[in-house]
């Protein structure tokens, strides 16, 4: 069966993206006349699974460029506003994002935050009242 966790470490976010274009592509020819072959069973699972490794895959980038921003400086509140939210719900989702990594530590198959990882993270994210 394929799953998120089966493919994931097959591809580069670029290449899950590419897979994923065509998958859709050909689902959504498929039904117009043409010479496209609608995706099987298979490929359709492996395209829902293609869209979570790319929802995953995009969000820990996310979170790395929320933390290289902090790093240069940018207020919460720039980020907020540069990720379409709030400057509370940036922190509360970077503060999530460095507590799975923290918690992924050790894991087979995952790199994760050891504490000095951890701490320095915490300490670049600041306290939810900072701006």
């Amino acid at each position: 069966m394929t799953t998120p966790q089966g493919i994931e470490s097959q591809h580069t976010l670029l290449t899950a993206v590419a897979r994923l274009d065509g998958l859709r592509m050909r689902e959504s020819l498929a039904g117009g006349g043409g010479d496209e072959q609608a995706p099987g069973r298979d490929e359709l699972l492996e395209l829902l699974a293609l869209s979570e490794v790319v929802a995953r895959k995009a969000a820990y980038g996310r979170q790395l460029t929320v933390r290289a921003a902090r790093e240069a400086g940018a207020s919460r509140a720039q980020i907020g506003a540069a990720l379409g939210t709030s400057k509370q719900a940036a922190w509360e989702a970077h503060a999530r994002w460095i507590e799975a990594q923290a918690q992924a530590c050790g894991k087979a198959g995952q790199a994760g935050f050891d504490v000095a990882d951890e701490a320095a993270a915490r300490a670049v994210a600041g306290e939810p009242e900072e701006t």
